[in-house]
């Protein structure tokens, strides 16, 4: 008998963000984004740096986001994996640090890569938290 829910795990090198029973997962990709359900084709994906995961939870009403920095999704046998070198729940979120990093970013100077992946995911904490970025 096939699953009818979605074994999921979130984690970052540190430690493991969140996992459980979900019906419905969102990730953004290189290729785009993607919407995982059940029975979904295996596929292997590469997170966008910066950008957000949402979880549909089985049985909650609200859905769980968290920002990733640059790693992996992987779907496979109703599993998914969404392994990131960087994650944050938006529960998680100091939304006035985050705030207080963007604006370093965008006054910032230079325009070097570590400036722009700095704002990029500065603005992806204050989406996951909720907030306008």
């Amino acid at each position: 008998m096939a699953s009818e829910t979605l074994k999921v795990g979130l984690v970052s090198p540190e430690r493991e963000i969140w996992s459980g029973e979900a019906e419905h997962v969102i990730a953004q990709t290189i290729e785009g984004e993607m919407g995982i359900l059940v029975g979904h084709v295996p596929v292997l994906g590469i997170l966008v740096d910066g950008s957000v995961v949402r979880i549909k939870p089985v049985d909650q009403a609200e859905w769980i986001t968290a920002m990733v920095g640059s790693g992996f999704f992987s779907v496979a046998a109703n599993e998914i994996a969404v392994l990131a070198e960087q994650a944050e729940l938006g529960s998680a979120i100091d939304v006035a640090a985050a705030r207080a990093a963007l604006d370093e970013a965008v006054q910032a100077e230079s325009r070097d890569d570590e400036t722009v992946v700095a704002e990029r995911r500065a603005r992806a904490r204050l989406r996951a938290a909720g907030e306008e970025a």
